[in-house]
């Protein structure tokens, strides 16, 4: 399955962050991605291939 995401989508990953949150806004995309938890504001730095697998949807572009 192709995931369609872009720069500021709010996208749900597979296991919640420790702050009981999962939902994430993409704020870079290369060959990392970075993510930004929406409940505390913390940032996670992936790999493209991690970031695929990990993904669940994409809730907004």
């Amino acid at each position: 399955m192709k995931k369609d995401y872009k720069l500021n989508s709010i996208v749900m990953m597979k296991k919640p962050h420790p702050c009981k949150s999962n939902t994430f806004q993409i704020t870079r995309i290369g060959v990392d991605i970075k993510i930004k938890c929406l409940n505390c504001g913390r940032s996670i730095m992936l790999d493209r291939v991690d970031f695929d697998k990990k993904i669940k949807k994409v809730m907004e572009e």
